[in-house]
């Protein structure tokens, strides 16, 4: 998405907004106190809820974003919810409002002073509507708004949604979290303004240079055709970019909407690559006209060849996790505080390429990630959908709105390496394979940058060719598979030679027979398994944290024990495990010799693994006591000997080694009760 740079004045306190960021840095929030009431036999809108006149009585006071699913008094509810408040606007002439939605679970009506503004179906992707007709006018003008939100996805025509079959497992394994879950918020725009911009980067990796592309889609609200004139301001860590910009001039008509584009070169000593290791981020500034907007972009090459993956080039095999969106207290609710401790404790426990869930988080979940360095694959809708259901040309309008809808968020982050057109799905039979197919084609349409997958569970079955099972469609294989890894993951091979596959889930609950004890000799057995297959570039373990749901087999208490973490993200000991196991380096004892004075002599030896995970290191810092030493750029399988001194005479001694970006994804205790001064 892009941010909006544009003055006005506005008074809230800073408390309402600070915990949820909004990319749109002068965006107007319609955060803090909203009255809420219930409406369990939908009697709202025939009992004129909406209007501004209408009673308040009984409607209780509630902070947005809200969800009420996390009130013990309707954790069960499924319907419809409403939502009010007032707000004091005075339009400006000449100027376009518009109100915004980061999200709304999941159908969502609005009413702006007693007249309905619109609709929408989708509870994770983003929608607006614009509101200037509806506004009042005059000075000290007070604007009420009402909104009604159901989360009633139990039923066949949702997405997601109940399976068509009648069994009692039909429903999604998660829960129907409701209400306004993510920012409300208003922006004020010029009459003709940007809509929204894609970059495209797209390196040279023999010459070091880049091709940039800017589109952007340009609204005018006027009633006269105009040919703006657009601008183009790059800057590297606030550092301007010369470039010299070829454009194709256009039009837009009156209430229409036009995509202009433009593109130039960027010299070598311009580009710098960004990667898990080192996330290099480009601001970008589109200037129409009276309108001005910035996004960011990153510039790396993710493509497949030879059933590997290559970042930049260069083959790349990481961990990853799947993380539901649910907090203990908060239910689907991401403040900024739980992004940044979620995707902190996923990067710490090795975790990088992840098939997050099976839908979209909130935008500043990806704003994390491409800062801080994780490729992520972006999933929409279908979820188990039944044949006949794929085969619904109304399910299959509102998938590629809700796919449209996520994708156009964000493709501008360089986290996001491809997208996931379903998850479970019988990918076998002929609705399968033409979802698969029709889904792919109709994404590429809207962003040709991306690969795509999808997360099938029909290749545990074993399918005997290739044409069998829609993953014939794909850039790569992602695979749902819980056991027999190794004789699945090789007769996968055996259908796709040429196609790396990535465990998009596996893994095993924590109260199984063998506790959670059991995770972690499920974790081990699985990394033995991986690590002779050399196609195998990813595997994303279900799930990062625990979660609540109304599923079969879900726990009497409600939980779903999965994670490597607990739904209050205390950890397990499958988190320690897995941070080892994932852990792109090992670490030996080479020699120790004690000196004088009780002062030590250690020689270790570091070697990045070339099995799983395995990726080129470079920067990787080691610290022992107080030591603290770069460790020289090693590829896949080398090794370097680090010596040096510590004082004392402890039995052992922790060392830890972090990443550039500052992240500690391995730490182990060196025995140092022997004196080894031959070496070993």
């Amino acid at each position: 998405m892009i941010n909006r740079l544009f003055i006005f004045f506005w008074l809230i306190p800073l408390s309402l907004a600070a915990q949820y960021t909004i990319r749109d840095p002068n965006a107007i929030p319609l955060h803090g106190e909203w009255r809420f009431a219930l409406d369990p036999v939908d009697a709202g809108e025939r009992g004129n809820w909406y209007r501004e006149d209408a009673s308040l009585n009984r409607w209780e006071k509630v902070t947005v974003p809200h969800c009420f699913s996390v009130d013990p008094r309707f954790q069960f509810y499924t319907g419809t919810a409403w939502y009010r408040r007032t707000f004091p606007f005075q339009p400006t002439a000449g100027k376009r409002v518009i109100l915004h939605f980061d999200a709304a679970y999941y159908e969502t009506t609005v009413w702006l002073n007693n007249r309905k503004v619109g609709t929408h179906e989708g509870g994770y992707t983003p929608f607006q509507f614009d509101i200037t007709d509806y506004l009042k006018t005059g000075n000290g003008a007070v604007n009420a708004i009402a909104i009604s939100v159901n989360n009633n996805t139990w039923k066949t025509t949702t997405i997601p949604g109940a399976k068509d079959n009648n069994l009692p497992e039909s429903f999604p394994g998660w829960l129907n979290y409701g209400g306004l879950i993510r920012p409300v918020y208003l922006t004020v725009e010029p009459e003709v303004y940007v809509d929204n911009v894609k970059v495209e980067a797209t390196p040279d990796l023999a010459k070091g240079t880049a091709w940039l592309s800017i589109k952007t889609r340009i609204r005018n609200a006027g009633r006269q055709t105009v040919t703006p004139k657009l601008a183009f301001r790059v800057e590297q860590n606030g550092k301007p970019v010369v470039l010299t910009w070829k454009q194709q001039p256009g039009s837009v008509a009156a209430g229409q909407t036009a995509l202009l584009e433009a593109e130039t070169t960027l010299k070598a000593a311009d580009v710098k690559l960004w990667s898990i290791d080192q996330p290099i981020l480009y601001d970008v500034q589109v200037v129409a006209a009276t309108d001005t907007v910035q996004t960011h972009f990153g510039i790396r090459k993710v493509e497949v060849r030879n059933a590997q993956l290559l970042l930049n080039g260069q083959p790349i095999k990481v961990a990853g996790g799947n993380r539901v969106v649910d907090y203990t207290g908060l239910g689907s609710l991401e403040p900024d505080w739980v992004v940044e401790k979620d995707m902190r404790l996923m990067k710490e426990a090795g975790m990088e390429l992840h098939r997050l869930t099976h839908y979209t988080p909130s935008e500043t979940v990806y704003d994390w990630a491409d800062r801080n360095g994780m490729l992520i694959i972006s999933e929409a809708g279908n979820w188990q959908l039944t044949p006949r259901q794929m085969d619904n040309d109304t399910i299959r309008t509102k998938f590629r709105q809700q796919f449209r809808e996520m994708a156009e968020r964000d493709w501008n982050h360089p986290s996001v390496i491809a997208y996931s057109v379903g998850n479970e799905y019988l990918s076998e039979q002929p609705a399968g394979q033409r979802w698969t197919k029709d889904m792919i084609a109709y994404a590429r349409e809207l962003d040709p940058t991306r690969l795509y997958t999808f997360a099938s569970m029909r290749l545990n079955i074993l399918p005997k060719k290739p044409e069998d099972e829609a993953s014939q469609y794909c850039d790569f294989i992602s695979t749902n598979t819980y056991g027999n890894h190794a004789n699945v993951l090789k007769h996968i091979h055996s259908l796709y030679p040429d196609k790396p596959i990535f465990i998009s889930e596996y893994g095993t609950r924590a109260d199984g027979k063998d506790g959670e004890a059991g995770q972690v000799t499920h974790l081990d057995k699985f990394l033995t398994d991986i690590r002779q297959l050399p196609y195998v570039v990813g595997a994303s373990w279900w799930s990062f944290n625990d979660y609540l749901s109304r599923h079969d087999g879900t726990n009497p208490d409600g939980t779903r024990p999965w994670g490597l973490v607990r739904g209050d993200r205390s950890k397990r000991p499958l988190y320690k495990a897995h941070q080892t196991g994932m852990a792109p380096v090992t670490v030996e004892k080479v020699s120790l010799v004690t000196g004088s004075a009780g002062m030590h002599t250690i020689t270790l030896r570091v070697t990045a693994r070339n099995d799983f995970p395995s990726y080129a290191l470079k920067k990787y810092q080691l610290k022992a006591d107080k030591t603290m030493l770069t460790i020289p750029d090693l590829l896949p399988g080398q090794s370097a000997n680090l010596t040096f001194q510590v004082r004392g005479f402890d039995k052992a001694m922790p060392v830890d080694i972090s990443k550039p970006t500052g992240f500690t994804v391995f730490t182990q205790t060196i025995d140092l009760t022997n004196d080894t001064r031959t070496g070993n």
